[in-house]
């Protein structure tokens, strides 16, 4: 009897351990650790996902994983997106995923010229050789040819080095505003003119979206939930309060990562307000309105990138942003 009693209360306190067990999720970023991804390692590094009962594992992205397919697949619970148009791909290919906060505000994209082509703006472009990824040709590049009339036999191949730029000045280049400018003013020795879509040819589309399964939505909304809460407050905890934890974690996952790369994509997030500008600014980090989703989805349809019948509407939801979570955090 004093066995069969043992047990029971062993029993017990092994249900009871269980029963307050973290949920194990994973997620994995668009690349390999930087600070463009610095919120998340912050939450981790400072144990926010831990307060909230999460088990996280951070997954290093790069050019070679298809991030989408690992989630469709169900070999991660969530994906750090690129953008709206990578989202709206769930919803035009029947995937079923959604985009449950865009973490930026702003699409950090840029075109970047040499001083010494003079451009006022993206529309002195037109005409002009501009290097590209494949990718990019059949997002935003499209965007680009229907409001400044630029062509596809200005296309230069782009193949994420800036070695071609530096010797070619007359050659115009893709990148992020956070990070390769950064490269020529270290490797080349000069401030490049740099051109940001979101700024200079108004292309509106969120990035750095958190997205997940279907049915991960319906069946663990309160996972999800924690994941979007906690990954907000460690998006507010790196922009505005001390980022050496996280730049930790980045450093120690990517030890090819500066310093002195990490503080300039912090400062230029910070200066053209990549992640606390716009409905962030009222609704809290993360914010989305069903508003810029349709004025996206119509920008993107009129450049030839959807069909108008694509019900964009199903590749997002708002049901765990816009709540103003951590904007005590922000003030």
């Amino acid at each position: 009897m004093r066995a069969l009693g043992l047990a029971t209360v062993l029993a017990s306190v092994a249900c009871a351990s269980l029963a307050q067990a973290d949920d194990k999720v994973s997620v994995i970023m668009p690349w390999t650790a930087e600070a463009e991804q610095g919120g998340f390692y912050q939450a981790q590094a400072l144990g926010i996902y831990k307060r909230v009962g999460l088990d996280v594992t951070i997954r290093q992205g790069g050019p070679q994983l298809n991030t989408a397919t690992l989630l469709a697949g169900g070999a991660v619970d969530f994906r750090i997106g690129a953008n709206g148009g990578t989202t709206i791909n769930f919803a035009a290919q029947d995937v079923p995923a959604v985009s449950v906060a865009a973490i930026f505000q702003k699409e950090p994209s840029v075109l970047i010229a040499h001083p010494e082509a003079g451009l006022k703006s993206m529309a002195d472009m037109k005409g002009k050789p501009i290097a590209v990824s494949q990718s990019v040709l059949v997002t935003w590049w499209r965007f680009l040819q229907l409001k400044f009339g630029f062509t596809d036999s200005q296309v230069r191949p782009y193949t994420f080095q800036i070695a071609p730029f530096l010797v070619d000045k007359n050659l115009i280049m893709q990148g992020y505003v956070t990070s390769e400018p950064f490269a020529i003013e270290t490797q080349g020795g000069f401030k490049p003119q740099v051109f940001l879509l979101a700024d200079d040819a108004g292309y509106d589309a969120y990035a750095t979206l958190i997205d997940t399964t279907s049915a991960m939505v319906a069946q663990h909304p309160d996972v999800v939930q924690r994941f979007v809460d906690a990954s907000i407050e460690g998006w507010y905890s790196y922009m505005g309060g001390d980022p050496a934890p996280a730049n930790a974690l980045i450093k120690k996952d990517n030890p090819d990562m500066s310093d002195a790369q990490i503080s300039y994509t912090i400062a230029r997030m910070k200066e053209h307000g990549i992640v606390d500008s716009g409905d962030a600014k009222s609704l809290g980090i993360g914010a989305m309105t069903d508003a810029r989703w349709k004025s996206f989805f119509e920008s993107a349809v009129a450049a030839g990138l959807y069909k108008p019948d694509v019900d964009y509407r199903k590749s997002y939801t708002l049901a765990f942003v816009n709540k103003g979570h951590g904007l005590a955090m922000q003030k």
